[in-house]
C-alpha cells in the first residue's frame, strides 16, 4: 500500500503555516493531454507551456506531455530523443511497429518536459474502426464531415492506445492522466471502457455550449438553469461534440475547471460539479531591478508614441505625455470579449472628457486578428512622413550643432537667426508642408475584407468616433497579431502590453481571461469583469482591487447600461490620476503577480492529483482525506495610504499639487511592497484545521 508522506511548512514567525501530502512521484507517472501540446491555437497552449516548468520540477523524468504532430512545430519547437522510461518506450515502439507514427523528444520551453506527439494524418485509415469503437464506449455517433470531430477521435484513439501500452509495461507504477477539453476527451472516455488502470482528471477551460450561447447575446447567466440543453447543442449541430465532452467529464474520476464562475456553468450546461478549481497561472519573472518594469514601461511607450505620431500625422494637435495608451486584445468575439460595452463606454468617456474640457487624449488600440487584404496605403504613408520628417530633422540638427560648435571655438555666442541659412528654412517649410492632411487619421491599420459589416467598424460609424479634431479619444483597429517584424507597428505583444497604460477586457464570457492576467504581472493595470475567472479570483483574494489597478466590471449582476456606465467611470476615473498616482498603481499591481505564479497556484493541481488517485485506487493508494487549497477568512489589505485607490476620491478637477504632497507623506512604497510580500504566504497557507472544526472569518488574517 502506497502512502503519501506529510510535509509541514514553517513559516518565517517559526509557526507551522500549512500541511501538505506529498506524493511519492517516484512510484508515478503523469501524462498530461491536450491538443495544444506545441500547438499554439488559444488560451490552453498558454497554460500548458507556462505550468510546465513548476510540473516538471516536481515531477522530473515522469512527467509527458502528449499531443498532435505537426511538422513545422516538431522543427522548430521540439529536441528530438529516446525515452529514458522503460514503459514509455516500450509503448513508442509497439505503435510505431503496428503502423502509427509516434514522434518523441523535449518541449523546448522552460522544464523541457518530455512530449509524444502523435501523427493524426497517418492513422487516419483506422478512422471507420474507431468510430465504431466510440459508439460502442458511449453510443455516441460522430458525422463524415465533421473533420475537427474526426480528428479529436483519431487523436483520442492514439491517446488511448499508447496508455494501454504503457500500463502494460509500467512495472507496478501507478498512472495518472490528465486530460484537457473535449478535444482530448474521447482518450479518457475509450480508457475508461477499455478499464485500463489509470487515474484519469478531466478539465474543462470552457463550456462547448456556454461559448455558442454567449456569442448569440443570450441572456446566459440568469437562464443557465432554464436551457433546453440538447435542444440547444443540437440546432447548432454541434450535438455529438457536446456528448463527447458530457461523456468524458461523467467518466472522470475527478473533473475540474479553472474558475468559479466556469463551475457554476458546468454544473449547469454538463450536469456535473467540478471537484476541484484549478485557477490558471503564469510563470512569474522577477526582474532583478526593483523598478525594471517601470524602465520598460518608458521605453517601449515611447515605441508606441513613434507609431502615434505616425499615424496621426497633420491631426497632431494633442501633447502625447498627455496621451494614454489603453487597449484591447484577443480572439475576434466581439460581444463575448466586451468589445461592445467597451466602444460605447469610450463613447461616453469621450464626451465627459469634451465636456470637462480635459487636456488628456486617450488613444485605444484594438488588436484583433480579422479578415484584411493588407496594410492600408494612408497608414503605412503616415510612418513614412514620420521617418521622413525625422530624418529632416536630423540633418538639420547636425548642420545646427557643427555651426554652434564653430562659433564657441571662436569664442562667439551665435546669433540665432542666422545659423539656419536659406536653404534650411525651405527644407523645414517644405517638410511641414507635406504634413498637411485633408482626410482624418483611418480608424483601421490595415484594408478589412468585410469592412461594411464588421461590428466594430459598424460601431465605430454608429458612434461616431472618426479620429477627429474635436475627439478626445482615438480609436485604432489593428485586425492582426503584433510582430516585431511588422512594418507598421514592430513589436512583440509583450513590448506593446508593457508600453501601454490600460488593459480593457470588459469580457461576458471569459472562464479565465489570461490577457489581464498578463498584464498584471508585467505592471500594467487592467479591467476585468466579474463573469471572468481572473475578476472572481482577484475579488477573492484583494480587499480593495482599484487600488492595486484591477478594475472589475459588474457584469453579472447589473443591466448592460448600468455596466457601461460603470466602465465609463472607470476610465474617467484613470484619465484624472496624475503620473505619480500612475506609477503607485503600477507598483502595487506587479506586486500582485505573486498571486499569479504556478508556484503557487500549481498546488491546486496537486491537490486534484491526490484526490484522483484516492479515487482511482482506493485499495492500493491510501491517502488522508485533505481539504483544497483555500483563501477563506484573506484578502490582500487595501493599501495604508490614502485615498484607498488612486481615483477613489478625487473630484472632476484635476488635483492639485499640494493634495500630491500630502499623500507623498502618507505612501510609504517599500513599507507597503514589504508587507505585501509578508501577505502573499496566507493565501496558500490555511493552517491545518481538525475535522469537524469550522474556521471562524478572519481567522487567518495576518
Amino acid at each position: 500500500m502506497l502512502r503519501g508522506r506529510s510535509l509541514s511548512v514553517t513559516s518565517l514567525s517559526g509557526l507551522p503555516q500549512w500541511e501538505v501530502d506529498i506524493l511519492p512521484v517516484e512510484d508515478l507517472l503523469l501524462f498530461e493531454v491536450a491538443w495544444e501540446v506545441t500547438n499554439k491555437v488559444g488560451g490552453i497552449y498558454t497554460v500548458i507551456q507556462t505550468k510546465a516548468k513548476t510540473t516538471a520540477d516536481e515531477w522530473g523524468d515522469n512527467y509527458f506531455l502528449i499531443g498532435p504532430y505537426f511538422e513545422h512545430n516538431m522543427k522548430t519547437q521540439v529536441e528530438k530523443c529516446e525515452p529514458i522510461n522503460e514503459a514509455v518506450r516500450k509503448a513508442v515502439d509497439s505503435m510505431n511497429k503496428h503502423g502509427c507514427q509516434v514522434h518523441f523528444g523535449r518541449w523546448l520551453i522552460e522544464g523541457s518536459p518530455y512530449v509524444v506527439l502523435f501523427d493524426i494524418g497517418y492513422s487516419a485509415w483506422n478512422l471507420d474502426r474507431w468510430k465504431g469503437d466510440l459508439w460502442e464506449a458511449c453510443s455516441v455517433g460522430i458525422p463524415y464531415h465533421d473533420r475537427e470531430a474526426n480528428d479529436m477521435l483519431i487523436f483520442g484513439s492514439l491517446t488511448a492506445w499508447f496508455l494501454k501500452e504503457v500500463t502494460d509495461h509500467a512495472d507496478g507504477k501507478h498512472v495518472i492522466a490528465q486530460f484537457h477539453e473535449w478535444q482530448s476527451g474521447t482518450g479518457l472516455i475509450l480508457s475508461r471502457a477499455r478499464k485500463l488502470p489509470i487515474a484519469t482528471i478531466f478539465t474543462t477551460h470552457a463550456t462547448l455550449l456556454g461559448r455558442y450561447l454567449c456569442a448569440a447575446n443570450i441572456d446566459f447567466y440568469n437562464h443557465l438553469d432554464k436551457f433546453n440543453i440538447d435542444k440547444e447543442a443540437g440546432e447548432r449541430q454541434i450535438y455529438h461534440r457536446y456528448c463527447m465532452e458530457r461523456a468524458s467529464v461523467h467518466c472522470a474520476h475527478v473533473f475540474t475547471t479553472v474558475s468559479e464562475i466556469t463551475a457554476i456553468e458546468a454544473e449547469h450546461m454538463l450536469k456535473r460539479k467540478p471537484d476541484v478549481v484549478t485557477p490558471n497561472g503564469l510563470n512569474v519573472k522577477k526582474f532583478s531591478a526593483v523598478h525594471e518594469f517601470q524602465n520598460l514601461h518608458a521605453m517601449y511607450k515611447a515605441r508606441i508614441q513613434d507609431f502615434v505620431r505616425g499615424h496621426f500625422y497633420g491631426h497632431l494637435d494633442f501633447d502625447l505625455e498627455k496621451t494614454l495608451f489603453l487597449f484591447i486584445a484577443g480572439r475576434y468575439e466581439f460581444s463575448n470579449k466586451g468589445a461592445d460595452i467597451f466602444l460605447e463606454s469610450l463613447s461616453r468617456l469621450n464626451f465627459l472628457l469634451r465636456m470637462h474640457k480635459s487636456d488628456v487624449t486617450v488613444v485605444v488600440f484594438f488588436i484583433m486578428p480579422a479578415k484584411t487584404n493588407n496594410f492600408n496605403v494612408e497608414t503605412l504613408k503616415g510612418q513614412a512622413v514620420r521617418k521622413q520628417l525625422w530624418d529632416i530633422a536630423q540633418s538639420v540638427k547636425e548642420k545646427f550643432g557643427k555651426k554652434l560648435y564653430d562659433a564657441l571655438l571662436r569664442g562667439e555666442i551665435p546669433d540665432i537667426n542666422n545659423i539656419l541659412d536659406r536653404d534650411d528654412l525651405t527644407i523645414m517649410k517644405r517638410a511641414i508642408f507635406s504634413t498637411q492632411r485633408h482626410s482624418l487619421p483611418p480608424v483601421t491599420t490595415h484594408n478589412m475584407i468585410e469592412d461594411s459589416t464588421d461590428p466594430i467598424l459598424s460601431t465605430i460609424r454608429r458612434i461616431g468616433l472618426f479620429n477627429s479634431r474635436t475627439d478626445r479619444v482615438k480609436v485604432i483597429l489593428h485586425p492582426e497579431f503584433l510582430s516585431s517584424t511588422s512594418p507598421l507597428l514592430p513589436m512583440d505583444y509583450e513590448e506593446f502590453v508593457r508600453g501601454c497604460h490600460l488593459g480593457v477586457f470588459p469580457s461576458y464570457y471569459e472562464p479565465w481571461g489570461y490577457t489581464p492576467a498578463e498584464c498584471t504581472v508585467m505592471g500594467i493595470p487592467s479591467v476585468t469583469t466579474n463573469l471572468s475567472g481572473f475578476g472572481c479570483f482577484m475579488q477573492e483574494h484583494v480587499a480593495d482591487p482599484t487600488a492595486y489597478g484591477i478594475y472589475i466590471v459588474d457584469r453579472r449582476f447589473r443591466s448592460p447600461d448600468d455596466s457601461c456606465n460603470q466602465l465609463t467611470q472607470f476610465l474617467y476615473g484613470f484619465c484624472k490620476q496624475s503620473r505619480r498616482q500612475r506609477i503607485i498603481q503600477r507598483n502595487r499591481t506587479e506586486r500582485l503577480s505573486d498571486l499569479l505564479d504556478w508556484r503557487y497556484l500549481g498546488r491546486y493541481y496537486q491537490h486534484a492529483r491526490h484526490l484522483t488517485l484516492s479515487k482511482a485506487f482506493p485499495d492500493k493508494f491510501h491517502m488522508e482525506p485533505i481539504s483544497p487549497p483555500t483563501t477563506e477568512g484573506f484578502k490582500y489589505p487595501r493599501p495604508s495610504s490614502v485615498p484607498p485607490s488612486p481615483s477613489g476620491s478625487q473630484v472632476s478637477s484635476p488635483q492639485s499639487s499640494d493634495v500630491e504632497d500630502d499623500e507623498d507623506e502618507r505612501y510609504d512604497e517599500e513599507e507597503e511592497a514589504e508587507r505585501d510580500r509578508l501577505n502573499i504566504k496566507s493565501p496558500f497557507s490555511p493552517g491545518h484545521v481538525p475535522r469537524g472544526k469550522k474556521k471562524l472569518h478572519g481567522e487567518y488574517k495576518n
